[in-house]
């Protein structure tokens, strides 16, 4: 049994001996096919293996190469040039384990124990080798991650402005010399900004790169949010930049000098329709930057806006009541103000009106002192949520306006730094001055002033007519009729007057939209969005439309009542000629409203003006149906205001439970329903008359509907003609806008801008001519009220006399 067992164990030796060489001749061949390793093992190597070893003489003196046993750890990467990636090493060190069974294969004669010895030793060095290279392949890597992830990013970065830069096409160069962040150059190039204005050349330098606090002033419609919008996104963008940076070197020590989700930038507009403005060119600036811009304005829900403060936006747009409102309940975002950075103060002479914005104030008073003293910051530390030091950031001040007016004295205190820093508690807003003395206003302020002596826009034409308080509807209608082309804006002093206006031109077929403080919010943002979306819309608004309402296209403005301040008139005629585009402005005035209209040329220097030309061959027909649309709007006013006082004494009746009898007898029923059906029919006939009327083109008093030229060709014809001719057949059906197809023959179907360039003529404005018959006229009255007060006393003294003389 044991020779058997024997020889079968040397009969397998054999076969395994065999077996073995087999395979490493297939390693060898697939090793001989790698390229990589051809090239690496004619590198010249190290040995791995101490030479004095006695355990591995044997091994090192039967080596082939005579080079010691092959390892990729020896190998000097930097002196050729080698980047060896993982799955390379792989292969390496299978190369290495079959050189190694090479060499031990070489030397079979030497034994079996011997082989599996020198097997043992090579496996363990190798583990321990192994061992030791993990560990420093771990800390390489923890310390080189960040440094590779910073230097990609970098370059990314730097790539990326390039393709900005490159993507930016030559007409927005202009742009370039105020070195903006790549991402608002894109945001620019995207909205079609081509050269910025003015007012953003001087203001974003000084407020964006030097950091400065500015007071800006410039003609409506000049770009002046974008002059205070763009330093505000700058800055947040390098913000963001250097926190990455910080993250990259510090970790998450960064956000303690970084922190997320704190207010920024605070915004305060005297209007809502101009905060919701405001905030929609914020958010086109900031599409896909990722900074958030909320309104916070009144006439909208308090929970949602809560809802929308409870997200942290960096930027808030508001209103001053409702920012006070939810300031005064405590709401953290708005109460954390040691984190903001910059304070807007947007249509800045409206804040300081009398009667307006109490609010303001305590807002202000709310804000953090910009000394660096201590004692400043601890009094109002004690009524702001407390910050860490870290999040107070030096905070800029803007106060912009189209009519600003700094006193030299207060020009001089902002130049040399002598302005105190916070007024006493008890002061008022009287003044711009004080305002940006309460904001925390700093020294060396940049002062722009780029308002012309006139203070309106270079390339708006001004025109008045002089009319009769009850002709101002005739005059107003006969713009609308003869020169309805484009956008209008009327503006009314008084609510009634709107309402008075609106019902009258509804009634005579021209579709109008009416905005006033009295309208709910969801109402006023209506008639805007539709009166945009209106290639001729018309917009009967009191001054609340005023101020900073850029809505395009506007060609007109009309003054049906004047205002009360020249500053009104500024910002009224500033809705049109916006971003140097043109326009026109009508004012009606009647005799009672001459000594203003004088006042508002003095203020302006004013000398001459332009008379709005009139067709008065019109006017007849103009005066007819507006007599028709009083009645009509007579008989409507009864209808309703019966209908109003009927409702309300069932309503109170209902209310405290009152039983209401009908004490009429049968014929005064049937009087009353008579009267009722004529008065419907009277106003049906009204309205039929009106209707046909209305339909029919305005034509002059000495047109001839028997002949067609029985009153003669006039000028106005002729050119009419001759434009007729030059049209090709079929030209009109074309064109989608049927209102521009059709041509009323000796109508001159024109803009009232193009109408006073061509037949409106100069009026020279006689300031002191006009200040003589004020004051003549004022005396008249004087002598006419004392003569009848000297006549009543003369009358009384005879009836005395008389009474005594009876006696």
């Amino acid at each position: 049994m044991a020779t058997t067992s024997s020889g079968r164990a040397a009969k397998s030796a054999p076969q395994q001996e065999a077996s073995q060489n087999s395979k490493k001749k297939q390693k060898r061949k697939r090793i001989q096919k790698d390229p990589e390793l051809d090239r690496l093992d004619s590198l010249s190597w190290t040995s791995s293996l101490p030479q004095d070893d006695p355990s591995f003489s044997l091994f090192l003196g039967s080596s082939e190469l005579g080079g010691g046993f092959l390892s990729l750890e020896e190998i000097d990467e930097g002196a050729y040039g080698l980047v060896i990636s993982k799955p390379k090493k792989e292969k390496a060190e299978k190369s290495s384990k079959s050189k190694k069974r090479k060499h031990i294969g070489s030397d079979e004669g030497s034994g079996d124990g011997i082989e599996t010895k020198i097997e043992e030793e090579v496996e363990e060095v190798k583990n321990v080798k192994d061992k030791k290279k993990k560990k420093k392949n771990n800390k390489r890597k923890a310390k080189n991650e960040p440094i590779s992830e910073a230097v990609s990013s970098g370059k990314d970065d730097n790539e990326e402005e390039l393709v900005d830069e490159a993507e930016i096409p030559p007409e927005f160069y202009a742009w370039n010399e105020l070195r903006l962040h790549p991402l608002l150059m894109k945001s620019i190039c995207r909205l079609g900004f081509h050269e910025p204005t003015p007012i953003q050349k001087a203001c974003i330098p000084a407020a964006a790169h030097q950091g400065k606090d500015v007071v800006g002033a410039a003609e409506t419609g000049s770009g002046k949010t974008l002059a205070f919008g763009l330093p505000i996104l700058q800055r947040l963008l390098e913000e963001r930049e250097k926190v990455t940076m910080m993250l990259e070197e510090k970790g998450e020590e960064a956000e303690k000098f970084a922190p997320k989700g704190v207010l920024r930038a605070l915004i305060i507009t005297p209007t809502r329709e101009l905060a919701l403005q405001v905030t929609d060119h914020l958010k086109d600036v900031a599409k896909g930057i990722n900074i958030r811009v909320v309104p916070i304005v009144g006439g909208m829900s308090t929970e949602k806006q809560e809802r929308l403060l409870k997200a942290r936006p960096e930027i808030i747009v508001g209103t001053p009541g409702r920012l006070w409102e939810l300031m005064s309940r405590g709401e953290e975002h708005l109460v954390e103000l040691h984190s903001l950075s910059f304070f807007v103060l947007d249509e800045a002479d409206r804040m300081v009106e009398n009667g307006h914005f109490r609010e303001l104030q305590s807002i202000t008073d709310l804000l953090p002192m910009t000394d660096d003293s201590t004692d400043g910051q601890s009094q109002n530390t004690q009524s702001c949520v407390t910050v860490a030091s870290f999040q107070r950031k030096k905070r800029q001040t803007f106060v912009f306006s189209a009519t600003v007016a700094l006193s030299a004295v207060f020009r001089k205190k902002l130049k040399h730094g002598s302005i105190k820093s916070k007024q006493s508690m008890t002061d008022k807003l009287i003044s711009i001055e004080t305002l940006s003395e309460r904001a925390g206003i700093r020294a060396n302020v940049a002062v722009i002033d780029l308002t012309n002596a006139s203070v309106l826009a270079t390339k708006l034409e001004e025109s008045f007519i002089e009319c009769r308080e009850e002709d101002k509807d005739a005059y107003l209608y006969y713009i609308f009729r003869v020169h309805g082309q484009g956008r209008t804006i009327v503006f009314c002093t008084s609510i009634a007057a709107l309402r008075h206006i609106s019902s009258l031109l509804r009634i005579l077929g021209i579709n109008v939209w009416t905005l006033h403080a009295q309208m709910q919010q969801r109402a006023r943002l209506k008639a805007i969005d539709r009166f945009r979306s209106t290639k001729h819309g018309i917009l009967l608004a009191t001054d609340v439309a005023a101020r900073g309402l850029d809505i395009p296209g506007v060609r007109t403005v009309v003054h049906y009542q004047l205002p009360h301040s020249a500053e009104v008139y500024v910002h009224r005629s500033g809705r049109t000629a916006r971003a140097s585009a043109d326009g026109c402005s009508i004012a009606l005035i009647s005799p009672n409203e001459t000594a203003k209209f004088a006042s508002l040329c003095k203020s302006f220097s004013k000398v001459s003006f332009k008379h709005f030309p009139l067709e008065n061959s019109y006017m007849p027909e103009v005066m007819k149906q507006l007599s028709l649309a009083h009645q009509i709007d007579k008989i409507l006013r009864k209808v309703s205001q019966d209908k109003a006082q009927k409702c309300w004494f069932e309503r109170n009746a209902e209310s405290v439970e009152l039983v209401v009898e009908n004490y009429e007898s049968e014929e005064e029923r049937v009087n009353s329903y008579k009267k009722k059906k004529v008065g419907s029919m009277q106003l049906k006939k009204l309205q039929q008359e009106l209707k046909t009327m209305v339909s029919h083109p305005l034509q002059p008093k000495t047109f001839s509907r028997r002949y067609f030229a029985g009153a003669g060709v006039s000028p106005l014809m002729q050119h009419q003609f001759e434009e007729l001719a030059k049209k090709k057949p079929g030209e009109n059906q074309n064109s989608g806008d049927k209102r521009r197809g059709l041509m009323v023959i000796g109508q001159d179907c024109i803009e009232p801008l193009q109408a006073l360039r061509s037949y409106g003529h100069e009026v020279h404005m006689d300031l002191k001519g006009t200040a003589e018959k004020r004051k003549n006229v004022e005396n008249l009255k004087r002598k006419r009220k004392d003569e009848k007060k000297r006549l009543r006393d003369q009358r009384r003294k005879q009836k005395k006399r008389l009474k005594g003389g009876d006696e």
